[in-house]
């Protein structure tokens, strides 16, 4: 479950900021999380909770915002959304596809004390 050493990722880099940005104490953690990134978000919340107890974020809530997954289609000029790597365009069917979103997984704000 590679979710736990994210979690850990994330807990490192919250004490980095912590020490950086002089605050001691996490509230709120909101993460972008996109389809294709392969993380599955259930372990992700499971691992989050482990990791963060006895920590400067033992309290802190994890929101996650779930990116959609689109590319750009080069046949029809177009961002189109998809549902995994390797699909067809939904417009022209078309496998000349370059992802765009949906690979996301980031620390997009937190709430500190």
């Amino acid at each position: 479950m590679h979710e736990m050493s994210i979690c850990q990722s994330i807990l490192q880099t919250l004490e980095e900021q912590a020490r950086l940005q002089n605050f001691s104490r996490v509230e709120r953690v909101c993460l972008e999380i996109g389809p294709l990134s392969g993380v599955e978000i259930e372990a992700l919340k499971f691992g989050f909770d482990v990791v963060m107890r006895n920590s400067l974020a033992a309290e802190a809530s994890l929101e996650i915002i779930e990116c959609p997954a689109q590319a750009w289609c080069l046949p029809c000029a177009a961002t189109v959304p998809i549902g995994q790597r390797f699909d067809a365009c939904p417009r022209c069917g078309s496998h000349q596809l370059q992802v765009t979103g949906g690979e996301e997984l980031r620390i997009k704000e937190l709430e500190v004390n």
